[in-house]
């Protein structure tokens, strides 16, 4: 034995220098070990099958754990530059978008514009602070250079309080979107009842209801309801969705992923109906009477259906790749398709994270002021062209050749 010790050392050694892998290293063990049993003398025992194996799988396993940072995942250098600039531009985004919002809010005498543009200062804040604090974790994480892949179904303190923060600021967003959809939908379709109803007392406490519902699902996990695990490539954390999963961890992703499609939904439906209501009303409405109000709505709407649009492309993936993984991974094993659902999910935070960034571009770019001078704008370049198309009309031929006929 301490002949092989021996040679399993230099083996590891000649191996490392040659830049085997532990498969190369299976081969050569199997090779020695058959040379020396057909070599040895009667003073030194004789190897069986399972003793060789044995020694076979310690030799591979000790040749893998020898090799240093060994994790298949591991961040770039390239990853942290994503992770700075994608902070760096939705800090911007969020500031500049708040700004604008309390200066409208401020300058703002109409109730139900006062209480959309509540409404909106508040889905702002919440996605900036949702940017930052995950946003540092995730990159200090990268700093560090991740989790190793051995330790990836851990979980730590950091790993829980970034994980409760996606979700919680994952659901807040959609929760906000839903609750501004049917908002409009109620004052646009039924005024009267929206004027005796919706005040701003009743608005803070909805943002605080929708607050405490997605701190009460991020917190699950805390009372064994659920559990939040490393991610590939070891730089954020999330539902456990890839292996090991229990039921409580499938009910854990069927309610983040439920609440969050069914408020997308919800959102879809109210942001229909008030379009075509106030679709409608412009056709119905006669020539020369007043419409400040419903350009008011319209502007409204058209920042919702922005938001709607903008979180549907942006958290649908997410939503539903983690069902779809959690489902696979429970009813039986992921085996050789690991990779691809890593992938999936990966692929889905990385669009999730982008809401953050695009939602204070629907209140910077879909401002009356903004679409109006866009309207404008596109109305001259309309005129200018037809009026190179009119400069050749077949009609101004014939009137330019009487002229010509005149002169003579």
């Amino acid at each position: 034995m301490l002949i092989l010790a021996l040679y399993r050392r230099d083996l590891l050694s000649l191996a490392a220098s040659l830049n085997y892998g532990p498969h190369d290293l299976q081969g050569s063990v199997m090779l020695a070990l058959s040379h020396y049993n057909s070599s040895a003398s009667p003073l030194f025992p004789h190897f069986s099958n399972d003793s060789a194996g044995k020694l076979e799988a310690r030799v591979t396993v000790e040749g893998v754990t020898d090799q240093p940072n060994f994790s298949p995942g591991q961040p770039t250098t390239g990853g942290v530059i994503v992770v700075i600039l994608s902070m760096t531009l939705g800090i911007i985004s969020n500031i500049v978008a708040l700004i604008i919002l309390a200066n409208a809010y401020s300058l703002q005498r109409r109730r139900t514009k006062a209480t959309f543009l509540l409404f909106a200062s508040s889905l702002v804040v919440t996605d900036f602070i949702g940017h930052v604090i995950p946003g540092a974790l995730v990159l200090r994480l990268y700093l560090s250079g991740g989790v190793h892949h051995e330790d990836s179904n851990s979980s730590d303190r950091m790993c829980q309080f970034l994980g409760g923060s996606m979700v919680f600021f994952g659901l807040c967003p959609l929760f906000m979107g839903c609750a501004m959809a049917a908002e409009r939908c109620l004052g646009v379709t039924k005024p009267l009842l929206h004027s005796s109803l919706v005040t701003k007392t009743r608005t803070k406490i909805c943002l605080c209801v929708i607050w405490l519902a997605a701190l009460c699902v991020a917190m699950l996990p805390c009372f064994q309801l659920g559990s939040y695990t490393y991610q590939d490539p070891g730089t954020w954390c999330f539902i456990k969705v890839l292996s090991d999963t229990e039921e409580v961890d499938v009910a854990f992703v069927v309610l983040f992923s439920g609440l969050g499609l069914t408020s997308l939904a919800v959102a879809l439906v109210c942001n229909t109906i008030s379009g075509l209501t106030l679709v409608l009303a412009r056709l119905r409405r006669k020539p020369g009477s007043h419409h400040s109000a419903k350009s008011h709505d319209i502007e409204m709407v058209v920042q919702l259906v922005g938001i709607m649009v903008t979180s549907c492309i942006c958290w649908s993936p997410l939503l539903i790749f983690g069902l779809m993984t959690v489902i696979h991974s429970y009813t039986r094993s992921i085996g050789d398709d690991l990779l691809q659902y890593q992938t999936l999910m990966v692929m889905g935070v990385r669009l999730a994270t982008w809401n953050q960034i695009l939602d204070p571009w629907v209140y910077i770019l879909l401002r009356r002021t903004v679409l109006r001078k866009i309207y404008l704008i596109t109305k001259c370049q309309a005129g200018l062209r037809g009026n190179m198309l009119g400069r050749w009309e077949p009609t101004s031929f014939p009137s330019s050749e009487k002229n010509e006929v005149n002169q003579v």
